[in-house]
């Protein structure tokens, strides 16, 4: 089992930045997939970014363009850049972690990222 700790949340005014970060407590490096997802209050989670263990990314549409997702397999470590965020991007995000082989998937416990002026 992979443990995730999300950090870097807050509160942030509209059109400011945050940077997101995911340790995992072991390597990431033989994860397939590593994710951000995000919860807003009476919603349903959403998958917002996901990165594969060869770099490739994507994007869900809401963040397409202002979130970036990157990985430092080296640190085990996730990172999630937020830019030009509105009120509309405020939730609990989540780090997720997903492998093929033996298969696993594990989510840390997320972090607040509120957005009002």
């Amino acid at each position: 089992q992979v443990q995730l700790v999300e950090s870097g949340g807050g509160l942030v005014q509209p059109g400011g930045s945050l940077r997101l970060s995911c340790a995992a407590s072991g390597s990431i490096a033989r994860l397939n997939v590593m994710a951000w997802g995000r919860q807003a209050p009476g919603k349903e989670r959403e998958l917002i970014a996901s990165i594969t263990s060869a770099g490739s990314t994507n994007y869900a549409d809401s963040v397409k363009g202002r979130f970036t997702i990157s990985r430092d397999n080296a640190k085990n470590t996730v990172y999630l850049q937020m830019t030009s965020l509105n009120v509309e991007d405020t939730a609990v995000y989540y780090c997720n972690a997903k492998r093929i082989l033996p298969p696993l998937t594990s989510w840390g416990q997320g972090t607040q990222v509120t957005v009002s002026s």
